[in-house]
């Protein structure tokens, strides 16, 4: 066995260089965001879609368009909108009067990376047009199934603040993002390198003409040649226990004897009305293997559990009005999960 995970290790040191080489082309154009870009690698790794929230102009568009270039993706942008229909986005079928047959035109959802812009201001129709191209990785045109490129990976955005004109996206589709991430604003220096990087004197307001062009640096065959490898990645039984705890904690605290406490400190009984699904069992296991594969490791250890857990499980726990009343958060509550499950 230590043989085996010697020469995994060296596998995942060859291999892993690749991540590297799009984590620097990306950053050629995207100033800061490292958590972002870190996330979205883990997720293409793990083959999971990823869920981003944060305000307006963070980044979130140019990084998705930034990544899928410098992996030589085929990458569509959706504009979700009140007014979108299901065959904007999947295809429909057209009428061929020559032939007296009905043909697929496929949509925009076949490419590589899908990039849906605001996918809280589309209603549930479209929204749920999602949900087989999500898990299935395919689409059915009226009596057809059409199977999607590989890789296929959705990033999806919403605004936090603004719910003027918005939806909330069915459990069904937010269970199968692999993560949910917070995007945070940038560091001051970070901000300052942005003000240098997307200004000039020719094109003033910031125009994005001044940015670097990024290149392709990996291709579609290599990502899958890498997941391959990810697959490899050795897990500990005591690491999968963790695991299994840190799920079943959330939907069965007392059997853990957790203590949940508010903002102010003060205990709580009821926080979560509904725990995570067993896909949250499953995310943690290929996310903590990518994560691990990042760092440039054939195993798993409880770090890597750690680093990834709290964008694993914020989108797959629903609090009691009890917590909401106490302003608790999802966060703050898998914070506290966290620090009460024993550490292997």
């Amino acid at each position: 066995m230590s043989v085996d995970i010697l020469s995994l290790a060296e596998e995942v040191e060859r291999q892993s260089v690749l991540v590297d080489r799009v984590a620097s082309e990306i950053g050629k154009v995207i100033v800061g965001q490292k958590y972002m870009v870190d996330r979205l690698l883990i997720g293409l790794l793990a083959n999971g879609h990823v869920l981003l929230e944060g305000v307006p102009g963070l980044a979130k568009t140019l990084t998705c368009k930034t990544l899928a270039t410098t992996i030589a993706a085929k990458f569509s942008r959706i504009q979700f909108t009140p007014d979108l229909l299901p065959a904007d986005l999947i295809g429909t079928l057209i009428f061929n009067q020559k032939d007296q047959t009905f043909d697929p035109k496929l949509g925009p959802i076949f490419s590589n990376i899908v990039l849906a812009d605001e996918i809280n201001r589309a209603p549930a129709k479209v929204q749920s047009a999602l949900l087989e191209a999500m898990q299935e990785r395919q689409v059915t045109i009226g009596e057809r199934t059409y199977p999607l490129d590989n890789p296929f990976m959705v990033l999806a955005t919403q605004n936090p603040i603004e719910q003027e004109g918005t939806y909330p996206l069915p459990e069904a589709q937010v269970d199968r993002f692999l993560f949910k991430l917070h995007v945070s604003y940038p560091t001051r220096d970070e901000e300052r390198g942005i003000m240098d990087t997307m200004t000039s004197v020719s094109n003033p307001g910031g125009a994005l003409v001044s940015l670097p062009t990024p290149t392709p640096v990996i291709t579609p065959t290599e990502i899958r040649e890498a997941r391959k490898t990810v697959d490899r990645i050795y897990v500990d039984d005591k690491v999968k226990t963790y695991i299994l705890n840190l799920v079943e904690s959330t939907r069965y605290p007392d059997k853990f004897k957790l203590v949940f406490k508010s903002a102010e400190g003060r205990p709580l009984e009821q926080v979560i009305s509904i725990g995570a699904s067993p896909r949250a069992s499953i995310a943690l296991v290929v996310a903590a293997k990518a994560h691990a594969f990042m760092r440039h490791r054939g195993h798993v250890t409880p770090d890597d559990v750690k680093a990834i857990g709290p964008d694993v499980l914020r989108h797959r726990i629903m609090i009691t009005f009890e917590a909401e009343a106490e302003e608790m958060t999802t966060d703050h509550i898998v914070r506290q999960i966290f620090d009460q499950i024993e550490v292997p």
